[in-house]
């Protein structure tokens, strides 16, 4: 007979409808946002010091000792014998202390206060309309029906009218991906968007050391990193900003990074809130003193060890294989708590006796029992008479000797309480970043303190395994890291994933679920798919003998039997001549006995073997139940990918004159009427001596512009010029000169650009640690060619390396070489051939090869406001839809999979908007955006 085919699966995604989020700009609307804070400029955060110092003031202690633990102060009595001591030595051993370090006075003579720059949107995604995408392609070469609706059509879900009035409306939940440091991203979000006290759960992964870079990875293509080394420093000039702010004090400069950032947190948190920090034990104790001084000790609630590897080896100490989780709450006296439990497998017919004794419960009177009568030897009896004789009816009491003793079946209570100590959660997975956690420990500090549909966030988005997790769990969640690596594998990470679908509490399959499991008939009121209601879980039964002892349904039970039992007892000693009473029966029938003997001792265990069914069921629907928050029931029939998310980053802080007359940046920028923001004069005076020396390289060891000789130029942009040969030509170039921290906009190239033409310069060389995305279309303006030159971050660590002009410190990474054209059914054809390559020997424009591109994005229908990841494509050594692959080999054939990993698109119709925009990104996490137009 042949096989029934398996229904095809449904792929699904949760959306919390009744979660909003403030409007906030994209990428493309940055010049109108940045109009409205120059008229409405935001307001820093303040956050008070938990100890503050007047002006001036200083804790007395000897500062050669620091980081230490001192006495914070408070009124105390002494003793007569302490008072002699402060006069025989002058000091005393007080306890209630506070942690302190170099520079912790100074920073406590006034307020903490974090700007708050705006957030803008760079990509909104919605990796259900990638996988409807891929699935509309198979059906079409299967010619069956495929009608997939356009998610991105109300992805936003606000009034087309209000989207440029930034943080006044709400709009629909979507997930946030962060780039910026987490302080200035926590007060922006806390000060902007309204998000202060919404934060249901923090997870916080500092760094466990204090040495640069021991935590960052510098490419998607190796997890390779060594402290200290020189070719691994990172290229991220927000990550050495970070480093610059944050480490180069060691310890104390680790001190201030962690007290700064967790004041945010608690800022953000609910009142039934919590936090927890994963620290390895180099740091522990300081971390944990650090959080009794942000969140107070009354709110410590417990700490975690968690085995993460089978043994470190040390040389004088035991092998290392965990790290700690420590957990405080915002108020430890609400805080939202939910036990989790581990399954056990148990012998369900195996079982421990336990004391009937109570300290002072209960009477002392003798009892009866198999015809014996037993007195209690220590206190009095746990229960009442009515209750032991239903624990006798229950067959729960056991002679043992001496005493008689309740029985504790193995299954009464088949899981254990969850504690402290995880050594369950060691290293099973394998890495795609050199900081990725487990996912089991931040799985369970998630389901301990939230539930479906509240808010999680982590500071120090690595993998993305906190989103991941979250997500999987029907939570909310935010990320921030300021690594554009980290959220390069953490956006395709989430764009990959595959979660099971859990059966939504709020829903017809969930409700007849969870009748058949709870045995309680479900309300008939209408259902909207609430993820706020929960799911609906497994559930482990609490049987108690205080619960079997109260259950007055075993009396009613026993009573129907016995009308049936005691004649059968009577007529079986009848039978056999015995005087058995009813525990005297022997299970089998004796040899010898008569086919009527038989008869009855056969009858009465099968009513005695009933009895104890029905009262073992009444015990089951009578007893308590813990939810397995870990174990919801799935629908098998349905897979689940992540929901609509987007990935963000913060605005480079720069200085923009104001002035009336101008209209958008562009315009200004065109017209050479902006005044460019000047690098500091060390930073440029740096720039340009390590350019003379080092000269610009790109891909091809020959491509490499020597410098004959730069000398300063007294334009707003342009700061230097450079002379160099071009075949047997000299030509000369303009030099403009990126923030030494931030990003360069295409307003600033195109004003450098426009100053670089009118002083007739052969070429313009914008040097920067980091480029906007639009920029990427700007290659020339009129003759002139733009080369765009990224620094290596090597040029932040200038005390540590000698201008030796050897060093690749400027590289240019070319401009996207994009071609489309339309096939035979009239749709467009994208192909990446490579990246362009300025040559300075010829002065001509090549491409290379496809190697340095980790992936690229398509807006098939781009509306110049917002990019929307319609198509991804992945040509790197990862595979972030493999198990997707697995599970929806039948709804999406091979061809179709193909297609996410080559370069050239899958074929689109014409766009509506009469343009689309393709977004290509490289191994360390830059990026560039062309825009076409139809």
């Amino acid at each position: 007979m042949a096989r029934k085919p398996k229904a095809p699966k449904q792929v699904e995604t949760l959306v919390h409808d009744d979660a909003s989020r403030k409007n906030i700009p994209s990428a493309e609307l940055q010049s109108i946002a940045q109009r409205m804070e120059e008229t409405d400029p935001s307001q820093p955060v303040t956050y008070k010091r938990t100890h503050p110092l007047a002006q001036g003031e200083t804790r007395e202690r000897d500062p050669d000792l620091d980081p230490q633990i001192i006495w914070k102060g408070m009124e105390i009595r002494l003793t007569h014998d302490q008072i002699e001591q402060i006069k025989q030595t002058g000091k005393i051993e007080i306890g209630e202390a506070q942690l302190v370090w170099r520079g912790k006075d100074t920073q406590d003579w006034s307020d903490l206060v974090v700007q708050t720059p705006p957030v803008y949107i760079q990509e909104k995604i919605h990796p259900k309309a990638i996988i409807d995408d891929l699935k509309k392609q198979t059906a079409e070469r299967q010619k069956s029906e495929a009608d997939i609706p356009d998610l991105f059509a109300d992805f936003n879900g606000i009034d087309p009218e209000a989207r440029t009035e930034f943080y006044q409306h709400d709009q629909h939940w979507t997930n946030r991906m962060i780039l910026g440091d987490s302080l200035q991203v926590m007060a922006s979000l806390a000060e902007r968007e309204g998000l202060r006290g919404k934060v249901q759960c923090i997870y916080f992964d500092p760094p466990y050391g204090i040495k640069f870079n021991s935590n960052w990875q510098v490419s998607t293509r190796s997890r390779d990193v060594k402290d200290g080394k020189l070719d691994q420093i990172t290229r991220e000039p927000e990550q050495v900003k970070a480093f610059r702010d944050t480490w180069k004090d060691g310890i104390h400069s680790y001190l201030t990074y962690l007290r700064d950032r967790m004041t945010a947190m608690r800022d953000m948190l609910t009142e039934s809130g919590s936090i927890f920090v994963q620290i390895g034990d180099e740091n522990v104790h300081r971390v944990r003193a650090l959080m009794d001084e942000v969140f107070g000790e009354e709110n410590y609630v417990t700490t975690i060890t968690y085995k993460t590897t089978s043994g470190v080896p040390l040389k004088r100490a035991p092998k290392r294989i965990s790290d700690t989780i420590i957990a405080y709450a915002k108020s430890a006296d609400g805080n939202k708590f939910r036990k989790l439990y581990t399954l056990l497998n148990k012998d369900q017919s195996t079982f421990e006796t336990l004391p009937l004794h109570s300290a002072s419960l209960g009477n002392n009177v003798k009892r009866s029992f198999q015809g014996k009568t037993w007195g209690i030897p220590n206190g009095h009896w746990r229960h009442t008479d009515d209750g032991f004789e239903r624990l006798v009816m229950a067959d729960r009491i056991v002679n043992t000797g001496t005493v008689i003793r309740s029985k504790s079946f193995a299954n009464d209570f088949p899981a254990k309480e969850l504690t402290s100590a995880w050594m369950d959660t060691g290293p099973e997975l394998q890495k795609n970043y050199v900081v990725q956690t487990n996912q089991l420990p931040i799985q369970r500090c998630i389901l301990m303190a939230t539930d479906p549909g509240d808010l999680v966030m982590d500071p120090t988005c690595g993998s993305g395994t906190t989103a991941t997790v979250a997500e999987q769990w029907g939570r909310r969640w935010i990320t921030m890291d300021t690594s554009r690596v980290s959220l390069a594998l953490a956006r395709a990470r989430l764009m990959g994933a595959r979660y099971p679908y859990y059966l939504l509490a709020d829903s017809p399959e969930g409700r007849a679920k969870e009748q058949d499991v709870s045995g309680k008939i479900q309300p008939d009121t209408p259902m909207r798919g609430d993820i706020r209601q929960g799911f609906v879980y497994e559930r482990a039964p609490h049987i108690m003998l205080k619960t079997i002892a109260n259950n007055a349904e075993i009396d009613v039970i026993w009573e129907g039997y016995q009308e049936k039992l005691e004649p059968l007892r009577k007529a079986l000693n009848t039978a056999v001549g015995e005087t058995w009473e009813e525990w005297q029966i022997p299970r089998e029938a004796g040899e010898g006995w008569s086919a009527e003997a038989a008869k009855l001792h056969s009858e009465w265990w099968e009513h005695r073997i009933a009895r104890q069914q029905d009262i073992d069921k009444s015990i089951a629907q009578k007893a308590d139940v813990e939810m397995l928050y870990d174990r919801p029931y799935q629908d098998n029939t349905k897979v689940r990918v992540a929901g609509p998310f987007t990935v963000e980053s913060l605005s480079p802080h720069r200085v923009i004159p104001a002035d009336e007359d101008d209209l958008t940046d562009d315009l200004d920028a065109a017209a050479g009427k902006r005044v460019a923001p000047s690098p500091e004069q060390d930073f440029a005076q740096m720039v340009l001596e390590n350019l003379k020396s080092a000269g610009v390289h790109q891909a091809a060891k020959d491509d490499r512009i020597e410098f004959i000789d730069i000398e300063g130029w007294p334009g707003d942009y342009i700061a230097a010029v450079g002379t160099y040969n071009e075949g047997n030509v000299t030509r000369r170039a303009g030099i403009f000169i990126g923030p030494e921290f931030g990003t360069i906009t295409r307003a600033d190239l195109t004003a450098a650009a426009r100053e670089a033409n009118d002083a007739r310069f052969d070429a313009l060389i914008a040097c920067g640690f980091n480029f906007d995305a639009h920029t990427s279309e700007l290659t020339k303006l009129g003759p002139l060619p733009i080369l765009k030159a990224k620094i290596n971050p090597d040029l932040h660590m200038s005390d540590e390396l000698k201008n030796t002009g050897k060093g690749n410190l400027f590289v240019v990474f070319g401009e996207p070489d994009i071609e489309w054209c339309f096939d035979e059914d009239g749709q467009i054809v994208v192909e990446v051939l490579g990246v362009d390559v300025f040559d300075p020997k010829t002065g001509e424009v090549r491409a290379s090869g496809k190697d340095d591109i980790a992936a690229w994005f398509v807006d098939t229908d781009y509306n110049e406001e917002s990019f929307f990841v319609r198509h991804a494509y992945f040509m790197g050594a990862n595979d972030p839809y493999k198990s997707l692959k697995t599970t929806l080999k039948a709804e999406i054939d091979a061809e179709a999979w193909a297609t996410l990993y080559r370069d050239t698109s899958r074929p689109f119709s014409r766009p509506d908007s009469g343009r689309f925009a393709v977004k290509v990104i490289n191994h360390f996490g830059d990026e560039v955006m062309k825009v076409f137009t139809v």
